[in-house]
């Protein structure tokens, strides 16, 4: 578990909502993956466009997401993301999303990722690859 915690705010829009002004299903995957950016972004000091010229890596491409609703989040809704990195593993690694309105949990998730790179012996090929060790260091540990 790391230590390095990402939080921001947002309003839930109506074109996020079903027509019962409840917030979509798919549109919590939404809130996860630019979350899961801009974690990275706050941690390591890169925007997620200039990571393949600082790390030698096309991205962190998203291999499993999954999700527990446990309360509706409406239209107008003011939502508190906290995001942190769960685990890290040689090339893959566990973030962890927390949306709450009032203080009370609402959506919790999580997503697995990949640090990837194309292949040095075919360029076509994409791949996971080690996360460096001065990356998963800025993220600090629990």
């Amino acid at each position: 578990m790391t230590s390095f915690t990402f939080r921001r705010q947002l309003t839930i829009e109506w074109g996020q909502c079903d027509p019962a002004g409840i917030v979509f299903n798919s549109r919590f995957f939404e809130i996860f993956d630019s979350s899961s950016w801009q974690l990275f972004e706050a941690a390591l000091g890169v925007k997620p466009q200039e990571l393949a010229t600082a790390f030698g890596i096309i991205g962190i491409p998203l291999v499993d997401v999954r999700a527990n609703f446990l309360k509706p989040i409406k239209f107008g809704d003011v939502v508190d993301v906290t995001s942190r990195i769960n685990e890290f593993r040689r090339s893959s690694f566990d973030v962890e999303h927390r949306l709450s309105v009032d203080g009370e949990l609402a959506v919790e998730g999580g997503e697995t990722r990949v640090w990837a790179a194309r292949s040095k012996d075919d360029p076509e090929k994409i791949g996971a690859t080690a996360i460096p060790s001065d990356v998963i260091a800025k993220f600090g540990t629990a």
